[in-house]
């Protein structure tokens, strides 16, 4: 079927000004505008140093509580679990036989002294005839030698006195230490000796506490070593350590750091740090499992990024979006350390003064364009902004309707 000319030209007509419509609408066709996202100026900051180890706490002080001398026990005057102050009466020992022996030892004092008493005497009389030259030396020299024997009997016997009151006085065993006294070790009736290992209780002083706590030898020499290259800077020598507890929360004092260990495991190759807590209220107690964090030194020039701002490829690559200078998406792949809070550190891969992007991942890529605000952690996101924003709009047109 032929068409005749003027159908063929009356269908070309219809082409041209069908193709020209189209291209007038694709030319008042709006392009799409800038997609709004959130950004983080990177900058330089000094990060202090501070790791997560692993520790236990341990009384400051411990005492075990030991007779010193030997008897029955017949009283146990302290309670169990109690706080107890150096030399406070914790046991009462038998004292009939050291009260015997202190009677005992003052009669040998006043039979010393009377002994003394006599040689002096006679000392002095033997004196006075040899410058009346009616005595002989031998006899004056021999008064002499009782004197001074008299006199060392004496002190044997202060001596035998003060030792048989000790040991009276021992007969009341006394705290050696102020703290918390645990479970009696002992009950009354019991014979107890000087010579023995026997415990009669412990004692512990439970505030301040330690916590003892290990790190690795690597990690120590790699902070040495950064600290001689001139990359950070070193903490205080009191530098003050936290305690994480083992339910998760945060112990609310603070503490100090003592000291290292001059050597390290050679079972695990850990080097035992040590650090003071108060405890004015008992709430640490020995043995218990903590988290120790500690500042050991403080980072220079360091460039940290929220963390929603890292995205990772398939292959665990971390990447960032960064807005360049024409206001365009550009990929970064990143190198990240340490978490600072709620922040990843970026050892590699990023510069202070460049633009990450925080919020708004959903409509952007790499090259596209967007229109940056600063983000505030506090603020809605970008998106959801959006959408309160785009249904507010709609409401109005609905109500027109």
């Amino acid at each position: 079927m032929r068409m005749n000319r003027p159908t063929l030209a009356a269908a070309l007509a219809t082409v041209i000004l069908l193709s020209g419509c189209q291209k007038q609408e694709e030319q008042a066709a709006p392009a799409f505008p800038p997609s709004a996202v959130a950004v983080f100026t990177t900058a330089s900051e000094t990060l202090p140093i501070t790791n997560e180890l692993p520790g236990r706490i341990t009384a400051t002080r411990v005492a075990e509580v030991r007779p010193r001398v030997s008897g029955i026990v017949v009283e146990r005057v302290f309670q169990q679990g109690s706080k107890v102050k150096e030399g406070d009466v914790l046991y009462r020992i038998d004292p009939a036989p050291f009260q015997v022996q202190v009677e005992r030892a003052e009669a040998t004092l006043r039979r010393a002294k009377a002994v003394h008493l006599q040689a002096e005497q006679k000392a002095a009389r033997q004196e006075a005839l040899k410058k009346a030259n009616v005595v002989a030396a031998q006899q004056f020299d021999d008064a002499t030698a009782l004197l001074a024997q008299a006199d060392a009997d004496v002190a044997i016997a202060e001596a035998g006195l003060a030792a048989a009151k000790l040991d009276l006085q021992y007969a009341n065993v006394t705290a050696p230490i102020t703290g918390q006294i645990g479970r009696a070790l002992i009950t009354e009736g019991a014979l107890v000796s000087a010579n023995s290992s026997e415990n009669l209780a412990t004692i512990q002083q439970l505030d301040p506490l330690y916590a003892d706590f290990t790190q690795s030898a690597t990690d120590l020499i790699r902070l040495r070593k950064a600290l001689e290259d001139g990359q950070m800077m070193s903490a205080d020598l009191e530098a003050e350590v936290q305690l994480i507890l083992d339910d998760g929360t945060t112990y609310e004092h603070k503490g100090k750091l003592l000291f290292s260990e001059a050597a390290v495991d050679a079972t695990t190759g850990q080097v035992t740090l040590r650090g003071e807590f108060p405890n004015p209220d008992g709430d640490l107690l020995p043995g218990m499992y903590v988290r120790v964090l500690v500042q050991q030194g403080v980072e220079k020039d360091a460039i940290t990024v929220p963390q929603q701002a890292v995205q990772r490829n398939n292959a665990g690559q971390s990447q960032v979006y960064v807005v360049a200078a024409d206001k365009k998406v550009e990929f970064r792949n990143v190198t990240l350390g340490r978490t600072v809070g709620t922040r990843w550190q970026v050892t590699t891969g990023l510069k202070p003064g460049e633009k990450v992007i925080v919020e708004g991942f959903q409509k952007i890529g790499p090259g596209a364009p967007v229109e940056p605000t600063d983000w505030d952690p506090n603020a809605k996101p970008v998106t959801e902004a959006a959408q309160t924003t785009a249904a507010a709009e709609e409401k109005p047109a609905e109500a027109t309707k």
